[in-house]
């Protein structure tokens, strides 16, 4: 079997679980469980359908980084104001869900899964290092869709987009990219940056929507070479020229915000999936007794024993 690397964007997963699975599935305690049942058995899904040889849960040490709203204060602002009824993606963390964040990782430890964060940054820039700096092929696993930038079919990097659901997930390679949105997964970013994005808080440049970031994109590269381009007066008409030297400002420092990082200081832990042995067994086992996980620490462990 060819290694691969899976890299989870842990919160948009357990969100999603936290969503599907009814807040009526408690521990013995009432401790409510049902993010944990079921960001269990996403992985195992994942596991089953795409067969994993290393595995990593990359975590947010901080969601909304000061650096990231130092630049652009009205990123994910809405998501601070806004005490969530909907969606899996929302990351302002209700009280059932947040009393089972320490269960989940205490959970994934049992079975063998090494969490990955780093001070100061989001899940996406631990994805982005791991990625980057990956020996084998990688499956970023994720609901967001500004990991698109790091799909690269030259280096068998893809995103298994979760966005439609566990049972309708979509394997986005360079061609998905390109069909959906008319730009290469290395413009990506640019793109986001032109069109802006309501769900992170960035405004985009007034007036230029998909179909005029792509099309700019197709004929200047990138960023660089749209800014040079209406900065010269060439190469676009004179409404879309001045939509982005009026945007200029908002252009110097939102590539950053939308960048996610790939070269912080890490180094991939052992994450070789593998059978876990009858102490560990046993004591996942007694885990899942006291936090009422039922079968789903079985499914998860019967997966585990076929890689």
């Amino acid at each position: 079997m060819t290694d691969r690397l899976m890299l989870l964007d842990s919160a948009s997963l357990y969100f999603r679980a936290f969503y599907g699975v009814p807040d009526t599935v408690r521990a013995p305690d009432g401790t409510p469980v049902n993010a944990v049942r079921g960001f269990l058995d996403i992985i195992t899904k994942l596991v089953t359908t795409y067969r994993p040889t290393h595995l990593v849960a990359c975590w947010d040490d901080d969601w909304r980084p000061q650096w990231r709203v130092d630049l652009i204060p009205t990123y994910k602002t809405h998501r601070v104001a806004e005490v969530t009824a909907v969606g899996p993606d929302v990351e302002v963390v209700p009280d059932p869900l947040e009393v089972q964040v320490p269960v989940i990782r205490e959970t994934l430890a049992a079975v063998g899964i090494p969490v990955v964060g780093a001070a100061a940054h989001e899940a996406d820039d631990v994805i982005g290092t791991l990625a980057t700096t990956a020996t084998m092929p990688v499956d970023i696993v994720t609901g967001d869709r500004d990991l698109f930038q790091l799909v690269d079919d030259a280096r068998e990097a893809r995103v298994i987009y979760t966005a439609r659901g566990m049972s309708n997930l979509e394997v986005v390679t360079d061609a998905t990219v390109v069909a959906k949105y008319g730009v290469l997964p290395r413009q990506y970013a640019d793109f986001a940056t032109l069109r802006g994005d309501s769900s992170d808080g960035l405004p985009g440049v007034a007036g230029i929507g998909e179909k005029t970031a792509a099309g700019l994109l197709a004929t200047h590269g990138d960023l660089a070479g749209i800014i040079a381009a209406a900065e010269a007066g060439e190469g676009m008409s004179a409404g879309v020229r001045a939509k982005v030297l009026a945007g200029l400002p908002y252009l110097a420092v939102a590539p950053t915000v939308v960048a996610v990082v790939r070269d912080l200081p890490l180094t991939l832990p052992d994450a070789t999936l593998h059978p876990l042995d009858e102490q560990e067994k046993a004591d996942a086992a007694a885990l899942a007794e006291r936090w009422a996980l039922g079968t789903a620490m079985k499914r998860i462990l019967d997966a585990f024993d076929t890689v």
